[in-house]
């Protein structure tokens, strides 16, 4: 059921598992020692850590004992996690031993509110004593599981409407949102998948394998990992290292890949690389295959059909460094570029497809078909037991009854929330007449298929009155190959859009050793000449996509280390947090728009 690896004599070993059995006598032993504390059906219990199988066990101890399972980020500061324990009114954390110095830090204030803190592995006796003084009772796992074993409680399964979990959603600005979801929804869910998945030949099984590396605190992979465990098939986690997950793929080999666009992106940009340190006639050869199997998939073939000569010449080298066993690859949290999605559809000999939701749907809203080329570069239609449509965006000049039909798209059905933990006026707001009002823009296609292609919030007017959709800019612009990554500003008060570019490594340093230029990339960022450059890249992007005038770049801040090296500025799903990107450039944005105000217009 449950896979990890262990790290000995300064390297990582192989998967070791839990069975099902093992871990339901776990979960059994969990659930009663939290209730031989005095904890009551509806207490809300914290977890807190890297996803691991003690993540699983203690979250399904809540649901046996119909507790409310509350996950704490761990890719937030403590000042986020202070803020959920106190608005959720938490007693209990369960936390892995490196996240408790910063539960039991100063900082983290409200952590004086719990009675219990069990520790995922085991606590040191300094931890201990500091947790003691705090009025908090400290658990080693196993210390745990002996309580529990020792005081035996029978389960107390939870109604349909009771509340499984409040999931707190990082958001772009402000405060953490919780996110109230029900029993109903979670069942909903993961029964809207069997349905889904009756659709096709290719059939789920128990020996299929999932890569968890997706926060746990996040509802893309708790859904996923709640269909796997319905369908008894098996979850590896990754050793905790995203940029050493390459090593868990090879150990895993999953047949299943869940992951947002910058994950996809990174495997594009590996496989580029590597293309481009062949030989030309192989280079050729590839890129003649890769048009071959295109072609035959566009003409309606299934990809595993398509040809099997350029998968066996070709992109079984692509497969494998997946760990030669993928399956199906699923992208989610924003939408994926046409281009990168095309390459994995063609090169990975798995089935490859976008899903769209929020943590508001409980997961997926809608979601393609695999094998379906006319979904490309598109979130498919409405999942199991959803609604969806459109409603009009008069000031951004969206129609739903236009053409092409566009407009905020609106969600019912038996997946979507209930509301915002104690925010009840946000929950008016969104939810009107019975249709959650998402904040995303989508296009509907003659097929019923919806596209997204906007962001409701995140659209600015410049000061001649012209609209600008950051995101959509922000996804045209990242695809020029110098470009790593991209954050649009552009002020009400101004006429110009300005960024701050985080240049490819690999590219800037192929560009330096072209141009004479030597240094490391902070020392190459500094540089005039790249600026320019990357200035010249943005505007043959631009001219590219057909972009207006009011929609390009006219000046750009370098940024040598990616935004998620500050996790102020990204949420953990890696969408940017505009406020505090703001807040963090502004000198050099003031300074830029200066600048550019001198520079006489001719």
């Amino acid at each position: 059921m449950l896979g990890w690896r262990d790290f000995k004599d300064g390297k990582w070993g192989p998967y070791l598992w839990k069975t099902y059995k093992e871990a339901y006598e776990e979960i059994l032993q969990t659930g009663s020692a939290l209730r031989a504390h005095g904890i009551e059906p509806g207490a809300r219990i914290g977890i807190y850590g890297s996803n691991c199988p003690q993540w699983i066990v203690a979250m399904q101890a809540c649901s046996a004992h119909s507790l409310i399972c509350v996950p704490l980020y761990d890719t937030l500061g403590p000042g986020a996690v202070d803020f959920i324990i106190e608005h959720a009114e938490i007693d209990i954390v369960f936390v892995q031993d490196k996240k408790v110095k910063e539960l039991l830090n100063s900082e983290c204030t409200h952590a004086k509110r719990l009675k219990l803190l069990v520790c995922f592995t085991s606590l040191q006796q300094e931890e201990k004593d500091k947790a003691v003084s705090t009025g908090i009772k400290p658990y080693s796992w196993n210390e745990f599981l002996n309580m529990g074993k020792e005081n035996p409680s029978e389960p107390s399964p939870p109604q349909p409407l009771d509340i499984c979990t409040i999931m707190y959603t990082s958001g772009t600005s402000g405060e953490p949102k919780g996110v109230i979801l029900t029993h109903e929804n979670m069942t909903a869910s993961v029964t809207g998948v069997d349905h889904f998945m009756e659709e096709f030949e290719d059939k789920m099984t128990v020996d299929d394998v999932y890569i968890s590396f997706l926060p746990l605190a996040h509802i893309l992979d708790r859904m996923i990992e709640e269909f796997f465990f319905h369908r008894g098939a098996s979850v590896g986690y990754y050793h905790g290292n995203i940029n050493e997950i390459q090593e868990d793929l090879m150990e895993l080999k999953p047949t299943f890949l869940a992951g947002v666009p910058r994950v996809y992106e990174k495997i594009h940009e590996g496989v580029l690389k590597a293309l481009g340190e062949l030989n030309p006639f192989r280079r050729s050869m590839f890129h003649i295959l890769y048009n071959y199997k295109l072609k035959w998939m566009k003409l309606g073939y299934k990809q595993k059909y398509a040809s099997p000569l350029a998968d066996l010449l070709a992109f079984r080298k692509v497969k494998n460094r997946l760990g030669g066993r993928i399956r199906l690859i699923v992208s989610g949290g924003a939408p994926l570029s046409t281009e990168v999605e095309e390459f994995l559809r063609v090169t990975s000999c798995g089935f490859v497809l976008q899903g769209y939701g929020l943590t508001e749907t409980c997961g997926l809203a809608t979601i393609g078909h695999p094998d379906e080329m006319s979904m490309l570069g598109t979130v498919g239609p409405p999942f199991v037991f959803t609604e969806v449509r459109l409603e009009e965006v008069p000031e951004m000049g969206y129609d739903p009854l236009g053409d092409p039909p566009r407009g905020e798209i609106c969600v019912r059905g038996r997946t979507a929330f209930t509301g915002y933990y104690k925010k009840q006026e946000l929950t008016r707001e969104v939810i009107k007449d019975g249709w959650f009002h998402t904040g995303d823009i989508g296009e509907m296609l003659p097929n019923g298929v919806v596209k997204i292609i906007d962001r409701k919030k995140n659209v600015i007017k410049l000061s001649q009155g012209e609209y600008v959709a950051m995101e959509y800019l922000e996804k045209v612009y990242g695809i020029a190959p110098i470009i790593e990554d991209i954050w649009v500003y552009g002020d009400s008060f101004k006429s110009m859009l300005v960024a701050v570019v985080v240049p490819h490594e690999g590219n800037t340093k192929k560009w330096a050793d072209q141009n004479g230029h030597k240094g490391s990339i902070p020392e190459l960022c500094s540089l005039q000449e790249l600026n320019q450059y990357i200035l010249l890249e943005l505007k043959t992007a631009a001219e590219r996509n057909k972009l207006r005038g009011f929609e390009c770049i006219k000046g750009v801040i370098l940024e040598s280390q990616p935004f998620e090296f500050n996790q102020d500025l990204v949420t953990a799903t890696m969408k940017k947090r505009r406020e505090r990107l703001l807040k963090h450039y502004k000198v050099e944005i003031d300074d830029l728009y200066q600048r550019l105000n001198a520079v006489p217009k001719r």
